[in-house]
């Protein structure tokens, strides 16, 4: 389902979306329209899982051990790589 929102835009922004719809960028306004704000949307919700990342880690911060073994694990991790295919 979708629902129709109308909103006032400057003519220079209007204009600057009819410029990238003649491109060939998009197929129509609401295409441009549509996709700039689920960018907003991803990007305020990757900035909410980073301050709960951040609050989580300042509430558990990692530990002696806890750093030991990612050390170990990147390590491990790297002399597991089959470096041969890559070069």
């Amino acid at each position: 389902m979708t629902t129709q929102v109308a909103v006032k835009l400057p003519e220079e922004v209007v204009a600057a979306v009819d410029q990238l719809v003649r491109e060939g960028e998009f197929a129509n306004r609401s295409q441009v329209v549509r996709q700039a704000l689920e960018a907003l949307l991803r990007s305020a919700e990757r900035r909410r899982i980073d301050a709960a990342f951040a609050a989580g880690f300042s509430r558990l911060p990692e530990g002696d051990a806890e750093l030991r073994d990612a050390m170990r694990l990147a390590i491990e991790s790297i002399e597991d790589e089959p470096w041969d295919r890559w070069w």
